[in-house]
């Protein structure tokens, strides 16, 4: 893996999509049945709203957790920026919008929860900040994030096709917090290689509006 010094945001999204674009019935078939109902408990365990809850699954590829936040009875949408994911999983009947990580255009205050499983580190550090915040936005006040990412020494750059910044959990939390996420929860790692997970509450008091 390089570590480039400032990568081009167009070349990363680029290139990772185009990795996941040719790969994607490989992916799928892959995945299909990793059990991540840990993290999925998690994050439904941490949303302090009445369900059926509004859930944003980012990064939701070819659909697998949207079916299983649907069984659970929850309202998800699916957002995936490579082509083949979003027609996959909409062809299951699941409400996907295709965009972009690096170029997101959200509703603001749509969601009680954002399942951001093995995602995130896909966005470079340098427009992490700008991303979490327009995830926090797209919160209800109180809303939760859950994550889980690769654990790194802030180490980022190509990785076989496709671009990732691994960061440290002391790092992890920094953005957080600079974003204006608070009540940050580390959850144990599981599974190989290890991702430690982070549920992160929206702050009551943001940085326009006070709650």
């Amino acid at each position: 893996m390089t570590t480039p010094v400032a990568p081009d945001p167009a070349d990363v999204s680029r290139a990772t999509l185009e990795h996941y674009s040719q790969r994607a019935a490989a992916f799928e078939e892959g995945t299909r049945d990793h059990d991540v109902s840990q993290n999925i408990a998690a994050l439904l365990r941490a949303i302090e709203a009445r369900p059926p809850f509004a859930i944003l699954d980012f990064g939701c590829g070819p659909g697998r957790d949207l079916q299983a936040f649907e069984a659970r009875g929850h309202a998800p949408v699916g957002l995936d920026g490579a082509a083949p994911f979003v027609a996959m999983a909409r062809a299951e009947g699941h409400q996907v919008w295709h965009q972009d990580f690096l170029a997101l255009d959200l509703p603001v205050e749509r969601f009680d929860g954002i399942f951001a499983n093995a995602a995130l580190f896909h966005v470079p550090s340098a427009e992490l900040p700008r991303v979490l915040v327009e995830l926090r936005a797209t919160l209800k006040p109180r809303g939760v994030l859950f994550s889980s990412n690769p654990r790194g020494n802030d180490e980022e750059g190509w990785n076989r096709g496709r671009y990732g910044a691994y960061h440290s959990l002391e790092t992890w939390r920094r953005y957080m917090l600079a974003a204006g996420f608070a009540e940050i929860a580390l959850l144990p790692a599981r599974g190989p290689p290890a991702r430690p997970a982070a549920v992160a509450r929206q702050r009551l008091a943001q940085v326009e509006n006070d709650y």
